[in-house]
Protein backbone atom coordinates (compact mmCIF):
# COMPACT_ATOMS: atom_id res chain seq x y z
CA UNK A 1 0.00 0.00 0.00
CA UNK A 2 1.16 3.26 -0.75
CA UNK A 3 0.30 6.70 0.60
CA UNK A 4 1.33 10.34 -0.51
CA UNK A 5 3.13 12.08 2.15
CA UNK A 6 3.11 15.45 2.15
CA UNK A 7 6.10 15.19 4.43
CA UNK A 8 8.32 14.21 1.26
CA UNK A 9 6.15 15.64 -0.96
CA UNK A 10 6.16 11.94 -2.72
CA UNK A 11 3.68 8.33 -2.28
CA UNK A 12 5.70 6.08 0.17
CA UNK A 13 5.33 2.59 1.09
CA UNK A 14 2.80 2.41 4.08
CA UNK A 15 4.68 0.62 6.97
CA UNK A 16 3.02 1.01 10.29
CA UNK A 17 4.95 1.70 13.82
CA UNK A 18 3.18 -1.49 14.97
CA UNK A 19 2.88 -4.43 12.75
CA UNK A 20 -1.32 -4.92 12.14
CA UNK A 21 -1.90 -1.78 14.20
CA UNK A 22 -2.62 2.25 12.71
CA UNK A 23 -2.64 5.14 15.11
CA UNK A 24 -4.87 7.57 13.26
CA UNK A 25 -5.18 11.21 14.34
CA UNK A 26 -7.79 13.45 12.12
CA UNK A 27 -8.35 17.18 12.83
CA UNK A 28 -11.94 17.63 13.55
CA UNK A 29 -14.44 20.99 13.10
CA UNK A 30 -14.94 23.90 15.48
CA UNK A 31 -18.60 23.24 16.70
CA UNK A 32 -20.19 27.02 16.30
CA UNK A 33 -22.54 25.69 13.68
CA UNK A 34 -23.85 23.64 11.49
CA UNK A 35 -20.99 21.77 10.00
CA UNK A 36 -20.40 22.61 5.66
CA UNK A 37 -19.77 20.22 2.66
CA UNK A 38 -16.14 21.34 3.11
CA UNK A 39 -16.19 20.41 6.81
CA UNK A 40 -17.78 17.05 4.99
CA UNK A 41 -15.00 16.15 2.62
CA UNK A 42 -12.05 15.30 5.21
CA UNK A 43 -14.87 13.43 7.09
CA UNK A 44 -15.79 11.53 4.58
CA UNK A 45 -12.12 10.92 2.69
CA UNK A 46 -10.36 9.95 5.78
CA UNK A 47 -13.42 7.98 7.18
CA UNK A 48 -12.77 5.80 3.77
CA UNK A 49 -9.18 5.27 4.27
CA UNK A 50 -9.47 4.07 7.73
CA UNK A 51 -12.35 1.78 6.33
CA UNK A 52 -9.80 0.30 3.85
CA UNK A 53 -6.85 -0.22 6.20
CA UNK A 54 -9.89 -2.44 8.70
CA UNK A 55 -10.26 -4.00 5.42
CA UNK A 56 -6.58 -4.75 4.92
CA UNK A 57 -6.68 -5.88 8.57
CA UNK A 58 -5.53 -3.12 10.86
CA UNK A 59 -6.82 -2.41 13.63
CA UNK A 60 -7.14 1.33 13.79
CA UNK A 61 -7.05 3.72 16.38
CA UNK A 62 -9.21 6.58 15.12
CA UNK A 63 -8.89 9.88 17.00
CA UNK A 64 -10.73 12.76 15.88
CA UNK A 65 -11.31 15.84 18.14
CA UNK A 66 -13.90 18.72 18.50
CA UNK A 67 -12.88 22.00 19.20
CA UNK A 68 -15.27 23.43 21.67
CA UNK A 69 -13.32 26.38 22.83
CA UNK A 70 -12.93 29.31 20.08
CA UNK A 71 -12.97 32.84 19.60
CA UNK A 72 -16.11 31.85 16.38
CA UNK A 73 -17.80 29.96 19.35
CA UNK A 74 -17.56 33.17 22.11
CA UNK A 75 -19.01 35.38 19.52
CA UNK A 76 -22.00 33.16 18.91
CA UNK A 77 -22.71 32.30 22.77
CA UNK A 78 -22.52 36.22 23.29
CA UNK A 79 -25.06 36.93 20.06
CA UNK A 80 -27.31 34.37 21.42
CA UNK A 81 -26.45 35.19 25.45
CA UNK A 82 -25.85 31.64 26.07
CA UNK A 83 -22.53 30.14 27.56
CA UNK A 84 -19.76 28.83 25.13
CA UNK A 85 -20.33 25.16 26.21
CA UNK A 86 -23.90 25.08 25.30
CA UNK A 87 -23.63 26.32 21.86
CA UNK A 88 -20.49 23.83 21.40
CA UNK A 89 -22.72 20.89 22.91
CA UNK A 90 -25.36 21.88 21.01
CA UNK A 91 -23.20 21.84 17.25
CA UNK A 92 -21.73 18.50 18.52
CA UNK A 93 -25.03 16.96 18.86
CA UNK A 94 -25.99 18.37 15.23
CA UNK A 95 -22.30 17.28 14.10
CA UNK A 96 -22.36 13.55 14.97
CA UNK A 97 -26.50 13.79 13.53
CA UNK A 98 -24.97 14.94 9.95
CA UNK A 99 -22.13 12.13 10.19
CA UNK A 100 -24.35 9.64 10.97
CA UNK A 101 -26.26 10.60 7.72
CA UNK A 102 -22.84 10.41 5.86
CA UNK A 103 -22.44 7.13 6.98
CA UNK A 104 -19.29 8.24 8.64
CA UNK A 105 -18.26 5.88 11.35
CA UNK A 106 -17.55 7.03 15.31
CA UNK A 107 -14.06 7.72 16.02
CA UNK A 108 -12.34 5.08 18.53
CA UNK A 109 -11.98 8.50 20.73
CA UNK A 110 -14.01 12.21 19.97
CA UNK A 111 -11.91 13.87 22.83
CA UNK A 112 -12.91 17.62 23.24
CA UNK A 113 -10.42 20.49 23.77
CA UNK A 114 -12.18 22.01 26.89
CA UNK A 115 -11.48 18.24 28.63
CA UNK A 116 -7.64 18.26 28.01
CA UNK A 117 -6.67 21.30 29.72
CA UNK A 118 -4.52 19.36 32.01
CA UNK A 119 -2.28 17.62 29.31
CA UNK A 120 -2.38 21.46 28.06
CA UNK A 121 -0.91 22.87 30.62
CA UNK A 122 1.84 19.88 31.45
CA UNK A 123 2.93 20.05 27.56
CA UNK A 124 3.40 24.10 27.58
CA UNK A 125 5.38 23.74 30.88
CA UNK A 126 7.60 20.75 29.28
CA UNK A 127 8.49 23.30 26.41
CA UNK A 128 9.18 26.43 28.99
CA UNK A 129 11.45 23.74 31.04
CA UNK A 130 13.11 22.83 27.53
CA UNK A 131 13.75 26.35 26.12
CA UNK A 132 10.97 25.93 23.50
CA UNK A 133 8.33 28.56 25.21
CA UNK A 134 8.43 31.61 27.12
CA UNK A 135 5.97 33.87 29.22
CA UNK A 136 5.41 37.19 28.19
CA UNK A 137 4.59 40.03 30.71
CA UNK A 138 0.72 39.93 30.56
CA UNK A 139 0.70 35.84 30.74
CA UNK A 140 0.49 34.85 27.40
CA UNK A 141 2.58 32.13 26.36
CA UNK A 142 4.70 31.77 23.04
CA UNK A 143 6.33 29.37 21.49
CA UNK A 144 10.22 29.81 20.20
CA UNK A 145 9.80 28.90 16.45
CA UNK A 146 13.27 29.59 15.88
CA UNK A 147 14.06 27.21 18.15
CA UNK A 148 12.64 24.45 16.53
CA UNK A 149 15.75 24.21 13.86
CA UNK A 150 12.96 22.00 11.45
CA UNK A 151 10.63 24.26 11.65
CA UNK A 152 8.70 24.62 8.18
CA UNK A 153 9.53 20.86 6.84
CA UNK A 154 5.71 20.16 6.17
CA UNK A 155 4.81 23.20 4.16
CA UNK A 156 8.18 23.12 2.67
CA UNK A 157 8.34 26.62 3.67
CA UNK A 158 11.62 28.74 4.43
CA UNK A 159 12.05 30.33 7.96
CA UNK A 160 13.68 33.77 6.56
CA UNK A 161 11.19 34.02 3.77
CA UNK A 162 8.25 33.91 5.94
CA UNK A 163 10.18 36.29 8.02
CA UNK A 164 10.65 38.53 4.99
CA UNK A 165 6.70 38.17 4.16
CA UNK A 166 5.50 38.55 7.55
CA UNK A 167 3.67 41.58 8.19
CA UNK A 168 2.98 41.48 12.07
CA UNK A 169 4.67 44.94 12.95
CA UNK A 170 6.68 45.34 16.71
CA UNK A 171 4.26 47.24 18.80
CA UNK A 172 4.59 48.74 22.18
CA UNK A 173 3.52 46.25 24.62
CA UNK A 174 4.04 43.19 22.16
CA UNK A 175 5.73 40.74 23.90
CA UNK A 176 7.16 38.17 20.71
CA UNK A 177 10.78 38.09 20.74
CA UNK A 178 10.01 36.90 17.33
CA UNK A 179 7.42 37.69 14.94
CA UNK A 180 6.96 34.20 13.73
CA UNK A 181 6.57 32.67 17.28
CA UNK A 182 2.90 31.35 17.92
CA UNK A 183 0.56 31.44 20.82
CA UNK A 184 0.54 28.33 23.16
CA UNK A 185 -1.57 30.10 25.95
CA UNK A 186 -3.11 33.50 26.17
CA UNK A 187 -5.21 35.72 28.84
CA UNK A 188 -8.98 35.57 29.45
CA UNK A 189 -11.11 38.55 27.99
CA UNK A 190 -13.97 40.08 29.75
CA UNK A 191 -16.87 37.57 29.64
CA UNK A 192 -15.05 34.62 27.95
CA UNK A 193 -14.26 31.29 29.74
CA UNK A 194 -11.51 30.82 31.48
CA UNK A 195 -8.74 28.36 32.87
CA UNK A 196 -6.29 28.31 35.69
CA UNK A 197 -2.77 28.10 34.58
CA UNK A 198 0.70 28.79 35.76
CA UNK A 199 0.91 31.99 33.86
CA UNK A 200 -2.29 33.75 33.71
CA UNK A 201 -6.05 33.05 33.82
CA UNK A 202 -7.06 32.06 30.59
CA UNK A 203 -7.07 29.16 27.40
CA UNK A 204 -5.45 27.40 24.94
CA UNK A 205 -3.87 28.18 21.83
CA UNK A 206 -5.62 26.28 18.86
CA UNK A 207 -2.38 24.14 17.81
CA UNK A 208 -1.41 22.91 21.40
CA UNK A 209 -5.07 21.44 21.40
CA UNK A 210 -4.44 18.66 19.00
CA UNK A 211 -1.12 18.43 19.70
CA UNK A 212 -2.21 17.23 23.79
CA UNK A 213 -5.15 15.07 22.12
CA UNK A 214 -3.09 13.24 19.75
CA UNK A 215 -0.34 12.72 22.29
CA UNK A 216 -3.17 11.24 24.85
CA UNK A 217 -4.99 9.22 22.71
CA UNK A 218 -2.29 7.86 20.20
CA UNK A 219 0.95 8.39 21.91
CA UNK A 220 4.15 10.45 20.92
CA UNK A 221 4.83 8.94 17.62
CA UNK A 222 1.76 7.95 15.60
CA UNK A 223 1.22 6.88 11.95
CA UNK A 224 -1.16 8.91 10.38
CA UNK A 225 -2.29 12.52 10.79
CA UNK A 226 -4.96 13.57 8.34
CA UNK A 227 -6.75 17.07 7.82
CA UNK A 228 -8.05 19.63 4.69
CA UNK A 229 -5.13 21.08 3.33
CA UNK A 230 -5.82 24.65 4.76
CA UNK A 231 -4.41 22.78 7.98
CA UNK A 232 -1.03 22.00 6.78
CA UNK A 233 0.36 25.87 7.51
CA UNK A 234 0.23 26.74 10.45
CA UNK A 235 -1.75 24.74 12.18
CA UNK A 236 -0.36 21.41 11.29
CA UNK A 237 3.87 22.47 11.06
CA UNK A 238 2.62 24.17 14.37
CA UNK A 239 1.57 20.82 15.57
CA UNK A 240 4.75 19.49 14.96
CA UNK A 241 6.93 21.76 16.34
CA UNK A 242 5.27 21.42 19.60
CA UNK A 243 5.01 17.48 19.64
CA UNK A 244 8.61 17.10 18.69
CA UNK A 245 10.03 19.84 20.89
CA UNK A 246 8.21 18.22 23.41
CA UNK A 247 8.35 14.46 23.13
CA UNK A 248 11.86 13.97 20.86
CA UNK A 249 10.44 11.73 18.82
CA UNK A 250 8.81 12.19 15.28
CA UNK A 251 5.42 12.73 15.82
CA UNK A 252 4.14 11.66 12.58
CA UNK A 253 5.37 9.15 9.67
CA UNK A 254 2.51 10.04 7.58
CA UNK A 255 0.71 13.50 6.50
CA UNK A 256 -2.33 13.06 4.44
CA UNK A 257 -4.48 16.05 3.19
CA UNK A 258 -7.59 16.38 0.97
CA UNK A 259 -8.10 19.01 -1.38
CA UNK A 260 -10.39 21.96 -1.58
CA UNK A 261 -13.95 21.76 -2.62
CA UNK A 262 -14.79 24.53 -4.51
CA UNK A 263 -18.94 25.81 -5.60
CA UNK A 264 -19.32 26.31 -9.25
CA UNK A 265 -15.61 26.81 -9.44
CA UNK A 266 -15.34 29.70 -7.25
CA UNK A 267 -14.16 29.83 -3.38
CA UNK A 268 -17.13 28.38 -0.83
CA UNK A 269 -18.00 31.47 1.27
CA UNK A 270 -21.03 33.15 2.59
CA UNK A 271 -20.69 36.60 0.71
CA UNK A 272 -20.95 35.17 -2.70
CA UNK A 273 -24.42 33.19 -0.80
CA UNK A 274 -22.46 30.07 -2.09
CA UNK A 275 -22.42 28.24 1.48
CA UNK A 276 -23.81 25.19 1.70
CA UNK A 277 -24.48 23.06 4.92
CA UNK A 278 -24.42 19.26 5.32
CA UNK A 279 -28.01 19.99 6.47
CA UNK A 280 -29.21 21.66 3.53
CA UNK A 281 -27.60 19.30 1.13
CA UNK A 282 -29.62 16.65 3.01
CA UNK A 283 -32.97 18.26 2.52
CA UNK A 284 -33.01 17.74 -1.45
CA UNK A 285 -30.23 14.62 -1.64
CA UNK A 286 -29.44 11.70 0.41
CA UNK A 287 -26.21 12.61 2.15
CA UNK A 288 -25.44 8.41 0.56
CA UNK A 289 -25.49 10.69 -2.92
CA UNK A 290 -23.53 13.31 -1.23
CA UNK A 291 -20.96 10.67 -0.07
CA UNK A 292 -20.40 9.18 -3.42
CA UNK A 293 -19.98 12.78 -4.98
CA UNK A 294 -16.51 13.10 -2.55
CA UNK A 295 -15.76 9.94 -3.61
CA UNK A 296 -15.66 10.70 -7.49
CA UNK A 297 -12.14 12.15 -7.09
CA UNK A 298 -8.76 10.98 -5.60
CA UNK A 299 -9.07 12.70 -1.91
CA UNK A 300 -5.98 15.24 -3.22
CA UNK A 301 -7.69 16.54 -6.27
CA UNK A 302 -9.28 20.10 -5.65
CA UNK A 303 -13.44 19.05 -6.28
CA UNK A 304 -15.86 21.00 -7.73
CA UNK A 305 -19.39 20.99 -6.36
CA UNK A 306 -22.26 21.95 -8.43
CA UNK A 307 -25.85 20.70 -9.20
CA UNK A 308 -25.37 18.72 -12.27
CA UNK A 309 -22.85 16.95 -10.77
CA UNK A 310 -24.66 16.02 -7.49
CA UNK A 311 -27.46 15.04 -10.63
CA UNK A 312 -24.47 12.75 -12.07
CA UNK A 313 -23.28 11.30 -8.46
CA UNK A 314 -27.45 10.22 -7.85
CA UNK A 315 -27.41 8.30 -11.16
CA UNK A 316 -24.63 6.63 -11.02
CA UNK A 317 -25.58 5.63 -7.10
CA UNK A 318 -29.05 4.69 -8.28
CA UNK A 319 -27.17 2.18 -11.02
CA UNK A 320 -25.20 0.54 -7.99
CA UNK A 321 -28.37 0.08 -6.17
CA UNK A 322 -30.87 -1.30 -8.59
CA UNK A 323 -28.42 -3.79 -9.39
CA UNK A 324 -28.15 -4.38 -5.92
CA UNK A 325 -31.95 -4.90 -5.78
CA UNK A 326 -31.80 -7.04 -8.56
CA UNK A 327 -29.97 -9.43 -7.38
CA UNK A 328 -31.47 -9.65 -4.36
CA UNK A 329 -34.77 -9.66 -6.33
CA UNK A 330 -33.56 -12.51 -8.23
CA UNK A 331 -32.31 -14.32 -5.51
CA UNK A 332 -35.64 -14.28 -3.43
CA UNK A 333 -37.38 -16.27 -6.68
CA UNK A 334 -34.18 -18.48 -7.64
CA UNK A 335 -35.86 -22.38 -7.48
CA UNK A 336 -31.81 -23.19 -7.95
CA UNK A 337 -29.72 -23.28 -4.77
CA UNK A 338 -26.11 -24.16 -5.80
CA UNK A 339 -24.02 -22.56 -8.54
CA UNK A 340 -23.91 -24.80 -11.95
CA UNK A 341 -20.07 -24.62 -13.19
CA UNK A 342 -21.14 -22.13 -16.05
CA UNK A 343 -21.79 -19.85 -12.69
CA UNK A 344 -18.57 -20.63 -10.93
CA UNK A 345 -16.25 -20.31 -13.84
CA UNK A 346 -18.57 -16.89 -13.85
CA UNK A 347 -17.48 -16.22 -9.91
CA UNK A 348 -14.16 -16.51 -10.43
CA UNK A 349 -13.81 -13.78 -13.24
CA UNK A 350 -15.72 -11.66 -11.14
CA UNK A 351 -12.83 -11.69 -8.67
CA UNK A 352 -10.62 -8.98 -11.39
CA UNK A 353 -13.38 -6.38 -10.00
CA UNK A 354 -12.23 -6.50 -6.46
CA UNK A 355 -9.01 -7.01 -7.73
CA UNK A 356 -9.03 -3.78 -9.45
CA UNK A 357 -10.87 -2.00 -6.44
CA UNK A 358 -7.75 -3.27 -4.15
CA UNK A 359 -5.19 -2.08 -6.87
CA UNK A 360 -6.89 1.88 -6.98
CA UNK A 361 -7.21 1.81 -2.97
CA UNK A 362 -3.73 0.79 -2.53
CA UNK A 363 -2.36 3.42 -5.04
CA UNK A 364 -2.84 6.74 -2.25
CA UNK A 365 -6.69 5.42 -1.75
CA UNK A 366 -7.74 6.32 -5.40
CA UNK A 367 -11.10 6.19 -4.50
CA UNK A 368 -12.27 7.52 -8.38
CA UNK A 369 -10.62 4.61 -9.77
CA UNK A 370 -12.05 2.19 -7.13
CA UNK A 371 -15.88 3.45 -8.02
CA UNK A 372 -15.01 2.53 -11.72
CA UNK A 373 -14.05 -0.82 -10.51
CA UNK A 374 -17.63 -0.76 -8.46
CA UNK A 375 -19.45 0.00 -11.96
CA UNK A 376 -17.55 -2.18 -14.24
CA UNK A 377 -18.96 -5.18 -11.42
CA UNK A 378 -22.45 -3.62 -11.65
CA UNK A 379 -22.12 -4.14 -15.12
CA UNK A 380 -20.90 -7.39 -15.01
CA UNK A 381 -23.65 -8.45 -12.68
CA UNK A 382 -26.71 -6.98 -15.23
CA UNK A 383 -25.16 -9.41 -17.93
CA UNK A 384 -24.37 -12.26 -15.93
CA UNK A 385 -27.55 -12.89 -14.00
CA UNK A 386 -31.22 -14.02 -15.37
CA UNK A 387 -34.31 -15.86 -13.48
CA UNK A 388 -32.46 -19.24 -14.13
CA UNK A 389 -29.41 -18.00 -11.81
CA UNK A 390 -28.99 -19.86 -8.50
CA UNK A 391 -29.28 -18.87 -5.21
CA UNK A 392 -25.59 -19.00 -4.53
CA UNK A 393 -24.32 -16.88 -7.59
CA UNK A 394 -26.41 -13.98 -6.88
CA UNK A 395 -25.71 -13.90 -3.30
CA UNK A 396 -22.07 -14.33 -3.91
CA UNK A 397 -21.88 -11.48 -6.48
CA UNK A 398 -24.65 -9.19 -3.86
CA UNK A 399 -21.60 -10.31 -1.29
CA UNK A 400 -18.69 -8.76 -3.32
CA UNK A 401 -20.82 -6.08 -3.80
CA UNK A 402 -21.64 -5.00 -0.43
CA UNK A 403 -18.04 -5.40 0.55
CA UNK A 404 -16.71 -3.01 -2.03
CA UNK A 405 -19.42 -0.41 -1.27
CA UNK A 406 -19.31 -0.93 2.40
CA UNK A 407 -15.34 -0.17 2.06
CA UNK A 408 -16.85 3.30 0.69
CA UNK A 409 -19.21 3.54 3.64
CA UNK A 410 -21.85 2.83 0.75
CA UNK A 411 -25.18 1.40 1.62
CA UNK A 412 -26.98 -0.99 -0.62
CA UNK A 413 -30.16 -0.85 0.76
CA UNK A 414 -32.41 2.20 -0.99
CA UNK A 415 -33.76 4.75 1.21
CA UNK A 416 -36.53 7.01 -0.18
CA UNK A 417 -35.87 10.72 0.64
CA UNK A 418 -39.22 13.43 0.47
CA UNK A 419 -38.46 16.56 -1.16
CA UNK A 420 -39.58 19.84 -0.46
CA UNK A 421 -42.60 20.19 -2.84
CA UNK A 422 -43.50 16.86 -1.82
CA UNK A 423 -43.83 18.00 1.49
CA UNK A 424 -45.79 20.96 0.81
CA UNK A 425 -48.28 18.87 -1.38
CA UNK A 426 -49.20 16.28 1.66
CA UNK A 427 -49.46 19.62 3.46
CA UNK A 428 -51.95 20.79 1.34
CA UNK A 429 -53.72 17.45 1.10
CA UNK A 430 -54.16 17.32 4.57
CA UNK A 431 -55.52 20.61 5.24
CA UNK A 432 -58.12 20.04 2.60
CA UNK A 433 -58.98 16.65 4.21
CA UNK A 434 -59.16 18.56 7.90
CA UNK A 435 -62.26 21.04 5.74
CA UNK A 436 -63.72 17.86 4.47
CA UNK A 437 -64.03 16.60 8.02
CA UNK A 438 -62.00 14.03 7.03
CA UNK A 439 -59.57 13.60 9.71
CA UNK A 440 -58.29 10.09 9.19
CA UNK A 441 -56.79 10.75 6.04
CA UNK A 442 -55.29 13.88 7.95
CA UNK A 443 -53.94 11.91 10.71
CA UNK A 444 -52.34 9.71 8.09
CA UNK A 445 -50.71 12.27 5.87
CA UNK A 446 -49.10 13.47 9.72
CA UNK A 447 -48.14 9.89 10.48
CA UNK A 448 -46.64 9.80 7.11
CA UNK A 449 -44.38 12.98 6.99
CA UNK A 450 -43.38 11.90 10.85
CA UNK A 451 -41.94 8.55 9.65
CA UNK A 452 -39.56 10.45 7.34
CA UNK A 453 -38.58 12.86 10.01
CA UNK A 454 -41.05 15.86 9.34
CA UNK A 455 -42.74 17.41 11.98
CA UNK A 456 -46.21 19.79 11.44
CA UNK A 457 -46.96 22.49 13.32
CA UNK A 458 -49.89 24.12 13.28
CA UNK A 459 -50.19 27.97 14.21
CA UNK A 460 -52.42 30.52 13.75
CA UNK A 461 -50.28 31.61 10.08
CA UNK A 462 -50.76 28.39 8.81
CA UNK A 463 -49.13 24.75 8.83
CA UNK A 464 -44.79 25.25 9.34
CA UNK A 465 -42.78 22.04 9.00
CA UNK A 466 -39.13 21.47 9.69
CA UNK A 467 -37.48 18.43 9.72
CA UNK A 468 -36.33 16.64 12.84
Amino acid sequence: MKVYNTLSRKKEDFIPLEEGKVKMYVCGPTVYNLIHIGNARPMIVFDTVRRYMEYKGYEVNFVSNFTDVDDKIIKKAVEEGVSAQEISSRYIEECKKDMAGMNVKSATFHPLATQEIEGMLEMISTLIDKGFAYKAADGTVYFRTRKFEEYGKLSHKNLDDLQAGHREIKVTGDEKEDPLDFVLWKPKKDGEPYWESPWCQGRPGWHIECSVMAKKYLGDEIDIHAGGEDLVFPHHENEIAQSEACNGKIFSRYWLHNGFLNIDHKKMSKSLGNFFTVREIGEKYDLQVLRFFMLSAHYRSPLNFSGELMEAAKNGLERILNAAENLEHLKSSSKLELMTSKEEALWQESSVFAEKFEAAMDDDFNTADACSAVFELVKFCNTSVSEESSQEFLGKLYGRMTQLCDILGILLEKKEIILDEEIEGLIAERQAARKEKNFARADEIRELLLEQGIILEDTREGVKWKRA
